[in-house]
């Protein structure tokens, strides 16, 4: 199926074209994320982890408490932390108290600190990753980081700014409708292969970011949600 088919259905259920536009968001920059602090990013896995599971609103409104509780998440300042640290945080009520995400914020400064001793700063790395490899990205976190394998690590890099697509229920539904044989749920190399190859071919065709095709094909099929609910979603709440 052509990518301007799923298009027009997609501005078809939310009522015309300007529409549709609207709820796309800002076309991304991968290289302005070369100046992105190694806290920030930390801040942002952070983020993306306590979030799995919750309502993002919530977590964004204690969002402060968790900043002030990880020191700003200042990666090599929290390395510096003794253990009774880190044991303290799981019962610090300005965050939410899961032992197995604060863990993963130590694990992540980690991972942080080093690459950005090797590329500049772990933004650079981001910067420099070629677009068209999200899936070798993905890899990377997954493999290398702590709690950013699948749709969380997707969720961070796109709240880096990173133009990524979300491979979400409804996303992998248009993927499949449009005659990809990958699983409903796609999570070996061949299907994530097969999604990153049409991915790119869209990208090339149309012009348009991956972020944005990411959104067209959510929003052409599955349940047609408000536009209120989309924007509330484009904000960053759930």
């Amino acid at each position: 199926m052509s990518f301007e088919k799923i298009m027009a259905r997609a501005a078809g259920r939310k009522g015309g074209d300007a529409v549709l536009q609207s709820l796309l968001g800002p076309v991304p920059d991968n290289a302005s994320l070369a100046g992105l602090p190694d806290d920030r990013a930390l801040s942002l896995m952070a983020e993306r982890i306590f979030s799995a599971g919750f309502v993002w609103r919530v977590i964004r409104e204690k969002w402060p408490g968790f900043e002030e509780a990880f020191l700003g998440f200042e990666p090599k300042r929290l390395l510096f932390q003794p253990d009774d640290y880190w044991y303290d945080l799981a019962s610090d009520k300005r965050i939410v108290r899961n032992p197995q995400k604060i863990r993963a914020v130590r694990d992540n400064a980690a991972l942080v600190t080093r690459i950005s001793a090797e590329y500049g700063s772990f933004g650079k790395f981001l910067a420099n990753w070629p677009k068209n490899d999200q899936i070798g990205l993905m890899g990377f976190l997954g493999k290398n980081g702590t709690r950013l394998g699948g749709n969380t690590g997707q969720y961070f890099l796109r709240w880096t700014g990173w133009d990524a697509f979300i491979l979400s229920s409804d996303v992998v539904l248009a993927l499949r409708d449009a005659g990809l044989d990958i699983a409903e749920a796609p999570s070996s190399r061949k299907d994530l292969a097969t999604v990153q190859e049409q991915m790119n071919r869209w990208a090339g065709a149309s012009g348009l970011p991956y972020a944005h095709l990411s959104r067209i094909l959510a929003m052409s099929i599955g349940e047609n949600r408000s536009l209120e609910a989309l924007r509330s979603r484009l904000r960053g709440e759930e």
